[in-house]
């Protein structure tokens, strides 16, 4: 899945860490101007390096005002209205989805760049049939002009597709201007970042959602519905990779997603990118949610070589991407213990020439699901498919599996979706559901404290990596609520 946004990035400011200390790269500096022309919002620093201390690695006491929010229902509104920080192909493709469904309002648009903020608001008011989006105000002068808008425009709910270091800003800045916060993945960068989403969340009382898309994929719900149905027995060890060659976005260089997201691959050496094939699995398995919860993560990295090797094959020596001193292992396997002994292998390779996967496979006592391919194997076979547990069900043999398994909110909604788009239709069952649960005042299907520990995957795995593969233990972010929390519920 390609997550390209129009807000870019400025070259690497040095920022001192426990693990890194960056070093600063001449050529990249006298770049620095031009980059900052457009992307000054982040001149103050970025961190492209975890910072993770002891007190971050346990409970936290919840102050008396805040309200956990692992079930939260916020008051109905008859009509949402939205805002939008980032107008990319990622940003653009959310707005005119959400422009399309029923019940939805589209009164403001931030970008950097004007000509795609105006492309967004000319496609949402095609969409509201001149009626529903007639109002649609932009915000372009700048790289606070996102503060003014939800300050002027006081939003319901704010989808924020930028660059990964300012999802945590742009979302703690929404919560405390009372708007509900939709942020692309990840959620945040540190941990601290997302300790301080969650008692913004808490305090504010307003959702912190992190947008993780795969979620609402056919066959992703499918194999949730099936393990909340005992079909594999009893969970023991689940499967995670987002494994996507995306060298080709380096051609972005001043503008784009590569423009940005190179400057990580070549300063951070961890699991960067977790969350598209872990949190299925984690919902599969309840994690965090009543069941189940992440104790501690062991990570490794491969050497450093994809990205250096392309560089110096498509750009000429002195370009700024042949300055860079890659450090970051093209492939990154972590492994997950959690509390109750079970264990996730997590992969993550954006470099490495091979087909795109991620791996969704999930094990159980009585057999095993599995994803690309799509395939099944139960103990005693499929009937009138399969015999035993030594072969797959898989292509026209899942047949029967989907006819009695499928999930009733793609029942519902599979149609519509694959219609709209978005990733098969994923993207738009996504934002359909948010629109849904904000309108008839229900939980989210994906909590705060959820996007926080999926997207912890990244900071701690830099810290191991670094520690040699030593382990490092999850903050509990519900502060000891997973317990009592509510597992999602197979909506219909």
């Amino acid at each position: 899945m390609v997550h390209r946004q129009s807000w870019n990035l400025a070259s690497p400011e040095t920022r001192c860490n426990k693990l890194v200390i960056l070093k600063k790269n001449e050529h990249m500096n006298s770049n620095r101007r031009n980059f900052l022309k457009k992307t000054s919002l982040v001149g103050a620093g970025i961190a492209f390096t975890p910072s993770i201390s002891k007190a971050n690695m346990f409970s936290q006491h919840r102050v008396s005002s805040a309200q956990y929010m692992g079930g939260f229902v916020a008051p109905k509104l008859d009509t949402v209205r939205f805002a939008f920080i980032g107008v990319g192909s990622r940003g653009s493709g959310h707005a005119k989805q959400i422009a399309s469904i029923e019940g939805t309002e589209i009164v403001a648009i931030s970008d950097l760049y004007e000509d795609l903020a105006k492309k967004s608001e000319e496609a949402c008011k095609e969409l509201g049939k001149g009626q529903r989006h007639k109002k649609i105000k932009l915000y372009t002068n700048g790289e606070n002009d996102w503060k003014k808008m939800l300050e002027e425009q006081k939003p319901d709910a704010v989808i924020i597709a930028t660059p990964w270091e300012l999802h945590a800003p742009m979302a703690i800045g929404a919560m405390n201007a009372g708007t509900h916060a939709f942020v692309e993945v990840p959620l945040a960068l540190t941990v601290e970042e997302m300790w301080q989403l969650v008692d913004v969340s808490e305090k504010t009382k307003k959702h912190c959602m992190m947008m993780e898309n795969v979620n609402y994929g056919r066959e992703e719900l499918l194999y949730l519905n099936m393990c909340r149905q005992g079909v594999i027995g009893e969970l023991l060890h689940g499967e995670a990779a987002y494994i996507h060659e995306l060298r080709s976005q380096m051609e972005d260089v001043d503008r784009g997603t590569g423009s940005w997201r190179t400057p990580h691959y070549a300063h951070r050496n961890g699991n960067l990118y977790p969350t598209h094939g872990l949190g299925p699995v984690a919902q599969y398995m309840n994690i965090a949610r009543g069941e189940d919860n992440f104790k501690f993560m062991n990570s490794f990295s491969s050497p450093a070589k994809g990205r250096q090797l392309y560089a110096e094959k498509n750009f000429p020596a002195d370009h700024k991407w042949n300055q860079l001193d890659f450090k970051g292992g093209d492939i990154n396997t972590s492994i997950i213990k959690t509390e109750m002994g079970r264990t996730i292998m997590v992969q993550w390779d954006e470099t490495s020439p091979r087909p795109y996967t991620r791996h969704n496979l999930i094990q159980g006592t009585k057999g095993a699901l599995a994803g690309f391919p799509n395939r099944v194997a139960l103990e005693g076979g499929i009937e009138g498919v399969t015999e035993n547990h030594h072969e797959w069900a898989e292509g026209d043999g899942l047949q029967k599996i989907f006819e009695k398994y499928e999930h009733p909110l793609y029942k519902r909604l599979g149609e519509l979706a694959t219609k709209m788009g978005g990733h098969g239709g994923m993207d738009f069952m996504m934002l359909y559901r948010i629109v849904e649960c904000l309108r008839k005042g229900e939980p989210l299907d994906q909590n705060l404290y959820e996007g926080c520990l999926w997207s912890a995957v990244g900071p701690l795995s830099e810290a191991s990596v670094a520690a040699n593969g030593a382990p490092q233990e999850f903050p509990d972010f519900t502060r000891g609520s997973w317990k009592k929390t509510d597992a999602l519920a197979i909506v219909d």
